[in-house]
């Protein structure tokens, strides 16, 4: 099976208000608390979200783009992680933080 990385910020190139302004949004959290219990990553389809799927697509590329998640396809599934490493090493304990966030 063929896998391919989607186009995504390297570390130092990731910037705190980028990432915070993708997490400021309720979806984009519903989608990074579920890729936080999946730490192999999750399907982009799979994510149950109450959203179409061409809304589901432009949060997830929002995720990718900020830094906060990275997506590889795997045949023709998309497979998205989050980006713990990079996060904790930029903005230590910022992930954790928003995680602990009420829901």
């Amino acid at each position: 099976m063929t896998t391919r990385a989607l186009p995504q910020p390297d570390r130092k190139e990731i910037r705190v208000e980028t990432v915070l302004q993708a997490l400021g949004e309720p979806v984009r959290l519903q989608i990074v608390r579920a890729l936080a219990d999946a730490p192999e990553g999750i399907a982009c389809g799979d994510i149950e979200l109450p959203v179409t799927a061409s809304t589901r697509a432009h949060h997830l590329r929002t995720l990718r783009e900020a830094g906060v998640l990275s997506t590889h396809t795997e045949g023709t599934r998309r497979i998205s992680t989050l980006r713990r490493e990079d996060l904790e090493t930029l903005y230590p304990g910022l992930l954790t933080g928003v995680l602990a966030a009420q829901r």
